[in-house]
């Protein structure tokens, strides 16, 4: 089946996307796209995705320079997930950190930790 026969994209034209290392499988962010996103993924082998904050489809790491290079694309059994994974070139995180789950939930003191070290700065990265 062709792969976009297979999707279910939601009443806005979105799907999520799992974005995740490929040489340790660690989840480094989620995203949406669009069916345009996809494609350019695809045509690029560069992860596109719709900001839905913004109103517009922007390249993975057109900003900071931290782009994610496609290595495999799968789908979810009901066709409505993605999970890509990547060759992430720094960090995947705007925040500084490598993945968007760098705090952890530690239920004996019912708090966020963050269990990571940053490995960038976000103020030399993203020039406002």
């Amino acid at each position: 089946m062709p792969l976009f026969d297979s999707l279910q994209f939601d009443e806005r034209g979105l799907i999520p996307a799992i974005i995740a290392d490929a040489d340790d499988n660690r989840a480094l962010t989620l995203c949406y796209m669009t069916r345009e996103a996809l494609e350019k993924t695809i045509e690029s082998g560069k992860v596109y995705v719709f900001r839905r904050s913004l109103g517009r489809l922007m390249m993975k790491g057109e900003t900071s320079g931290h782009t994610q290079e496609v290595r495999r694309i799968f789908v979810d059994c009901e066709g409505k997930s993605l999970l890509i994974l990547v060759k992430q070139r720094v960090a995947a995180c705007h925040k500084g950190y490598r993945s968007c789950y760098f705090r952890e939930y530690v239920a004996d003191s019912d708090s966020l930790v963050v269990s990571e070290q940053p490995v960038f700065d976000p103020k030399t990265a993203y020039k406002e």
